[in-house]
């Protein structure tokens, strides 16, 4: 009978310390949003919904993200007819609340914890190849209040931990961008091309970008009529201690660090090909990154001498990643192929394994992690 007590006492306490996990995926090609429950082994599909306008088109929910109060969560619509637009729904029935229109496929977006306001990239994947922009907006009145002027091609952003800086990275000027988050303005822009021997030593000028894009951008030129730049770079996270910034090369290969400080390349990490999406733990020790062409999700210890381990996903075309907020487990969308479901794998990072997964809609991508209970 003691023994049976002391068993039971255990159990009970090993399921107070129990929590559930909760995401939110989007697949771009069912126009559906999945709401997902990880409960410490098991991850499951708990609500799917749909989320465009127009049954007889596919409308592309893809960016994804919840505000700092997990009150509302956002996505947007990127194949707009013209513009895409952003929706607000609420997380205590995930019913839309409000939306705005934006500019051209619209993609990723958050909210600063400092300013309020929310920050989305319009990738402008169907429009001219000229400069695109980052639409500032009042998700209290879903209000764009300003389009800020980048590169060309913008799609992974990010902001800072401080929530006074928005980071941008665009694919065909192969470019970084740093905007003020109080003054809307962009404050510092980095050329990624590795044209130049050395970490930090490239020329960071505006004359490079104007080199390589200013004529096809008076032109006005189509995707098909430019090639992308070397880097291609898809994706930015900045440390959540450091003054850090990793950007995904998704062309060249590789993983690229940035001292946000001293506004230079610091290092060039080889990755397998086609790293895509980049996130670092809320903790800080692991560097995860979708490694999207060879269905894979690389992991990186920082705190022991950058130590890699490569995981194979469960099926093809790695895309995003969410970090749980006690930094125990990485959850990862994965496309497929075609007819193909969607999955989320979820990994296990203490050990670097694959726990659980679940097929959510098809072309799963924007992923965002929403609480834990």
């Amino acid at each position: 009978m003691k023994y049976f007590f002391i068993i039971c006492l255990f159990v009970a306490q090993i399921q107070a310390q129990a929590q559930n996990y909760f995401v939110y995926v989007a697949a771009e090609s069912d126009d559906t949003v999945s709401l997902l429950k990880f409960n410490g082994n098991t991850i499951s599909e708990i609500d799917r919904f749909e989320v465009g306008y127009y049954p007889t088109e596919i409308e592309g929910p893809h960016g994804i993200t919840v505000d700092p109060n997990g009150k509302y969560w956002y996505l947007s619509l990127a194949h707009g007819n013209p513009f895409g637009k952003l929706l607000k729904f609420s997380t205590k029935n995930n019913k839309v609340v409000d939306e705005t229109t934006l500019g051209l496929f619209p993609a990723s977006m958050q909210i600063s914890k400092t300013t309020g306001l929310l920050y989305c990239v319009n990738f402008n994947l169907h429009g001219k190849m000229v400069p695109s922009s980052v639409s500032v907006v009042d998700p209290e009145t879903m209000t764009e209040i300003k389009k800020i002027e980048i590169g060309a091609m913008p799609h992974g952003s990010r902001i800072s931990p401080d929530g006074l800086k928005q980071y941008s990275v665009s694919m065909m000027s192969s470019e970084l961008y740093e905007i003020d988050a109080l003054d809307l303005s962009v404050t510092r822009k980095i050329n990624l091309e590795n044209t130049m021997s050395g970490m930090g030593t490239m020329d960071n000028t505006d004359k490079k970008m104007k080199m390589n894009h200013s004529e096809k951008q008076k032109k006005g030129m189509k995707m098909k009529d430019m090639s992308h730049s070397n880097v291609k770079p898809t994706w930015v996270i900045h440390h959540p201690v450091n003054k850090t910034l990793y950007i995904a090369g998704n062309g060249s290969d590789e993983i690229i660090e940035i001292d946000a400080e001293n506004w230079k390349i610091s290092k060039r990490i080889k990755a397998q090909k086609g790293p895509y999406n980049v996130e670092v733990t809320p903790d800080g020790r692991y560097l995860i990154a979708t490694l999207k062409s060879v269905g894979s999700t690389a992991i990186w210890d920082l705190e022991n001498n950058y130590n890699l381990t490569i995981l194979k996903n469960t099926t093809t075309v790695s895309h995003g990643i969410a970090i749980s907020s006690d930094s125990k487990y990485a959850f990862v969308s994965l496309e497929g192929i075609g007819g193909d479901p969607g999955i989320v794998d979820v990994i296990r990072l203490e050990d670097s394994k694959i726990i659980s997964s679940v097929e959510v809609g098809k072309q799963a991508g924007g992923i965002a992690f929403w609480k834990a209970e």
